[in-house]
């Protein structure tokens, strides 16, 4: 057993408990790439950030101009952002990413201001409505709509202003609500997506590290920017380093439409709303997971996208591949399994000792 699996065991998981805790909405990742970073350089033989603020991590393969593979996971999690200010100090914001209404609820959060982060609320306003208030019908039906919703900050617009807050503010779940919450052999907590798959990656590292003798190909960790907003990140990643193949790290949905339950067994993508994953690199994934000693799951996951799917569709990287924690209430209050991290660390470090 590795030091960092170790360590993992020992401490309840420790880390992921510190990636959860950490703000990153897209463009503003910096507490979650601190994070990572000083994980990853435990392991790597080279870490730095580009200029798109990718977090990149090298190992480097035992043989001399092998290929190189482009593992993707993503730092932003989904958030909201500020579209303007009311002369009453309320925030009216759109969401940053995939995030509904719904994905929060009524609830405290942290607005990153350029001097300081401030608290507020998230509200749709009093439930003791009738249909002369705008959102009544909305809110009483349960179908809230960002148009609905403002942030109740209880500082005037002048003192908005001098505290740095603006359109394009960042605005997250407070860390007041982001404890992860344990249920017997699960975790549960709001944005294991994609929490999970870097606490993933980075097992993975310690693993290849340990494993360094075996691996032919060079391995770019590669935690991306913007992945909920654009793929910005992984689209420059994808043109700048090297290697014809993308693998991304995801959390996976669970859901009778697709076949998927909710277990240690990774769930092997073949294909989403941007593209169909290279054949071959999907019966890689599931080959190594078997040799791991998993069932992993096939399911072609429609409604959903990754870093690779972009990248592919965009023409910019030749093959990809997805691989995904399985995971119930996606883009919600979100549950793994506790084992499901070490999991696809195993079957990730395998697919990447077996590359070719």
């Amino acid at each position: 057993m590795t030091d960092f699996m170790q360590e993992r065991a020992g401490s309840g998981n420790r880390l992921l408990d510190e990636l959860l805790l950490a703000r990153g909405p897209g463009g503003q990742e910096n507490e979650v790439r601190a994070v990572c970073h000083r994980e990853l350089i435990k392991y790597c033989d080279r870490v730095w950030t580009d200029a798109a603020g990718n977090l990149i991590g090298l190992i480097a393969g035992n043989a001399e101009k092998g290929p190189a593979v482009k593992v993707m996971a993503h730092l932003d999690e989904i958030a909201m952002i500020v579209k303007r200010v009311e002369d009453d100090g309320a925030l009216r914001v759109v969401a940053l990413g995939g995030a509904n209404p719904v994905s929060f609820g009524v609830c405290p959060v942290d607005i990153l201001a350029e001097k300081a982060v401030l608290p507020g609320v998230l509200s749709y306003g009093s439930m003791h409505i009738t249909n002369e208030s705008p959102q009544g019908k909305d809110v009483q039906t349960g179908a809230v709509h960002w148009e609905d919703v403002h942030v109740v900050t209880r500082m005037s617009r002048e003192q908005l202003r001098d505290a740095g807050v603006r359109p394009g503010t960042r605005v997250v779940l407070s860390q007041h609500w982001r404890q992860p919450w344990r249920v017997g052999d699960a975790i549960a907590a709001h944005f294991l997506d994609d929490r999970a798959p870097l606490a993933a990656c980075i097992e993975a590292a310690a693993l290849l590290a340990a494993r360094k003798a075996e691996l032919g190909c060079d391995a770019y960790l590669v935690f991306t920017t913007m992945e909920e907003e654009s793929n910005s990140g992984a689209m420059f990643a994808a043109r700048t380093l090297p290697g014809d193949v993308a693998v991304a790290v995801e959390v996976g949905p669970v859901m009778p439409e697709y076949a998927t339950r909710l277990s240690i067994d990774p769930i092997i993508s073949t294909g989403d709303q941007k593209a169909y994953y290279t054949r071959a690199i999907a019966e890689q994934l599931h080959r190594a997971g078997v040799r791991c000693g998993y069932q992993p799951q096939f399911a072609l996951l429609l409604d959903f996208a990754s870093d690779a799917s972009a990248v592919l569709a965009a023409g910019v990287c030749p093959q990809s591949g997805c691989i995904a924690i399985p995971t119930e209430n996606t883009h919600g209050y979100e549950m793994i399994l506790a084992e499901g991290i070490g999991a696809c660390a195993r079957t990730l470090t395998q697919y990447l000792v077996d590359f070719a």
